[in-house]
């Protein structure tokens, strides 16, 4: 039948208010819509908490001038240290030292604060022989991750080529132990990266983003195969960090960040499954990182 000539089905006095069809407050929304709701109303509080400036204006005012009056000075001490100390004695814990140091003092003076649980603090201190793997979304995600981790994990970056082809850059970079990556080779920069990897003492990771470059999605970007297939031929782990929100502080296109909060979260070690393909391991690592990154 068409049309129900049952009373119980056409009748809104049957109904409880707000319950049905008939109720006062009409019908009820579909689950999935709730959910949705739901999820956008977790993002607003999100962006929120992300982009509450964490200093009054006067004093956002006096950190950022003593910024630009000094902060000059500093970052070239730091980036010239290398080419009169990289051969010392215990260089690379010095340095180490150094520039963590100097990133926590640049967000400071940007009033920007790194959060991180003391769970995640602690399991970052403890990780040992694995490959740092990080979502990007601005300019800020290395400095945070610098100013969060604990001083026993010491970390180090990849550099393209050209970066080390200027003779001031290529003499700092090899005294900070930056790997030099060659992007035109696939299979040079992998086997230049496994062998950066193999010489790292235990405590020290390589950080690797990758999207390749910073999403440009309110999503994770498509995730590249070097870190899957370094952590292959290492034997290390994958230790995944998904940052949140630093692109509503500084996005694209923009010189100056925002005062606010970066959080970030540790993931279990990652474990590549030899058994199965290299797509099936990224493809199972975005997941894992995708997973958090949407809880926000």
């Amino acid at each position: 039948m068409l049309f129900s000539t049952d009373a119980s089905e056409t009748s809104c006095d049957a109904k409880p208010l707000g319950s049905g069809a008939c109720g006062l407050h009409g019908p009820r929304p579909p689950a999935g819509i709730n959910m949705r709701h739901g999820a956008m109303a977790r993002q607003m509080n999100t962006r929120d908490k992300a982009t509450a400036a964490i200093d009054p204006l006067p004093v956002r005012i006096i950190k950022r001038t003593v910024l630009v009056l000094l902060g000059p000075f500093y970052f070239l001490f730091i980036a010239l240290a290398p080419l009169f100390c990289s051969k010392r004695k215990g260089f690379s814990g010095w340095y180490w030292r150094l520039v963590k140091r100097a990133c926590s003092r640049l967000l400071w003076l940007l009033s920007i604060r790194a959060q991180m649980s003391d769970a995640d603090r602690q399991a970052l201190g403890d990780d040992t022989d694995s490959i740092i793997v990080i979502n990007h979304r601005s300019h800020l995600d290395g400095f945070t991750l610098m100013d969060a981790v604990p001083d026993q994990k010491w970390f180090t970056f990849a550099a393209k080529k050209e970066l080390f082809d200027a003779p001031l850059l290529r003499t700092g970079f090899i005294g900070a132990g930056l790997v030099e990556i060659d992007r035109k080779s696939g299979n040079l920069a992998m086997a230049t990266l496994s062998e950066a990897v193999r010489q790292m003492p235990t405590r020290r990771s390589v950080v690797l983003f990758p999207e390749g470059t910073r999403a440009k999605t309110s999503s994770l970007g498509e995730f590249k195969a070097g870190a899957v297939l370094a952590a292959r031929e290492t034997g290390r782990t994958i230790r995944p960090i998904v940052i949140h929100d630093s692109d509503l502080l500084l996005p694209r296109g923009r010189f100056v960040p925002a005062s606010g909060t970066i959080a970030m979260d540790v993931l279990p070690p990652f474990v590549c499954d030899l058994n199965a393909s290299v797509d099936d391991d990224v493809a199972r690592l975005r997941s894992s990182m995708m997973a958090v990154f949407d809880r926000g």
